[in-house]
């Protein structure tokens, strides 16, 4: 559960987490020749240029949530099923790399120890940072429409199977729904976070 000091630096976690993970898929489309974030403002680490208010409660309260997705035009890039996967993983690897980041920095502080109440409220902060971007990436790589996970495994797959999978896309936020409720969104996060935990802390300097 929630105290009242985590409920508050949770936000501005959430913030700079949702800002990286869009700004990464604006960018990296806009690299690859797709003017259109540019065009739709999202080319910015102003969170509120990206906040999706049902997705950003539901990282505040249960740490699963999501962002407003970034529209791209895949006709504008040189080869649409490659790019399309590179613009779907480079949100949740922003998450990531940040995560990296702040954990690095965790455990710089630590070495200076726990005694004062600042120093225990800025180690709540960094672990928080750490936390919410590896759940935001770990979330997002759920292979359900509209996830980055779906249209990463869309890239790999054979033309047919692909276009079976955009046809399943308009049912995907029901499933979504059913899994969260159900808890069974978490029997599949849990694996991928687990994953991505270890691998900042495996690569941390």
């Amino acid at each position: 559960m929630f105290n009242l000091e985590q409920l508050i630096l949770s936000v501005p976690a959430i913030l700079l987490a949702i800002a990286f993970h869009e700004l990464g898929h604006a960018f990296v489309a806009y690299k690859l020749g797709d003017p259109t974030p540019k065009y739709q403002g999202r080319l910015t680490l102003n969170p509120f240029a990206h906040l999706d208010p049902l997705g950003t409660i539901m990282l505040l309260v249960f740490r699963i949530g999501w962002a407003r997705p970034v529209v791209i035009n895949p006709h504008f890039f040189k080869n649409r099923r490659r790019d399309t996967v590179l613009v779907s993983i480079a949100g949740p690897l922003a998450n990531v790399l940040l995560s990296w980041l702040f954990y690095n920095i965790l455990k710089f502080t630590t070495g200076y120890g726990l005694g004062s109440s600042f120093t225990r409220t800025l180690f709540l902060f960094l672990l928080l940072n750490v936390q919410i971007n590896l759940s935001l990436a770990a979330f997002n790589l759920l292979p359900v429409p509209p996830l980055d996970g779906s249209k990463i495994v869309a890239g790999f797959l054979p033309p047919k199977w692909e276009y079976e999978l955009s046809r399943f896309a308009q049912y995907g936020p029901i499933v979504l729904v059913l899994l969260l409720l159900s808890g069974g969104a978490r029997l599949i996060i849990n694996p991928i976070y687990n994953f991505l935990s270890q691998l900042v802390i495996r690569l941390s300097i």
